[in-house]
């Protein structure tokens, strides 16, 4: 019964970890139908799980994982440092990047 139980307890641990795959990165479709597209987009999905694991122990960071990785891809082509923008939020994105779009309501 005690193993059953571990079993259980592992594929539990498996189904959340797809679980958040699915729902943090996005991953509702597959790009490709072969099982090398599929098994790449999964590979993919994983590297960067891990990649932000890493960074949120490594910066000793606050942020959830999802907040970190929307932090990301909203500055995947911006040159700032990775620390920097996960500490500096609050910053004033107009003095980093005039918006170049009309107001429409002042």
């Amino acid at each position: 019964a005690l193993t059953i139980a571990q079993l259980y307890r592992s594929r539990w641990q498996i189904e959340l970890f797809f679980k958040w795959i699915k729902q943090h990165l996005r991953i509702k479709s597959f790009f490709g139908t072969s099982e090398n597209a599929v098994k790449s987009q999964i590979w993919i999905a994983v590297s960067v799980y891990v990649l932000v694991a890493i960074m949120k122990k490594q910066f000793d960071l606050q942020e959830s994982l999802y907040t970190i990785l929307q932090i990301l891809s909203v500055n995947v082509f911006e040159k700032v440092p990775f620390y920097q923008l996960v500490t500096e939020r609050d910053y004033n994105q107009e003095t980093r990047c005039p918006n170049k779009q009309l107001n429409l309501f002042d």
